[in-house]
């Protein structure tokens, strides 16, 4: 366990592609879990297109339904 850790040190030091983004030199390494990106002006789907991609999803399970029941009838011959 001990020489693992030495080689994660000498792994994550070694040079980085050309088109690889620089690495933030962060004192306290935390993640910044309270920076959150501001609230979208327009909805992510609109709600017509949401109201039709339910009722293809409702449609399809519906479709899964009938074919499970006929799988099972016809296993039960």
């Amino acid at each position: 366990m001990l020489a693992l850790s030495g080689c994660s040190s000498t792994i994550a030091d070694m040079a980085m592609p050309a088109d690889a983004p620089a690495r933030q030199k962060d004192a306290n390494g935390y993640l910044p879990v309270h920076d959150i990106p501001p609230d979208r002006a327009d909805p992510t789907i609109k709600p017509a297109d949401q109201a039709k991609i339910e009722q293809e999803l409702i449609a399809a399970r519906e479709r899964q339904a009938q074919a499970q029941a006929s799988t099972a009838a016809q296993s039960g011959k």
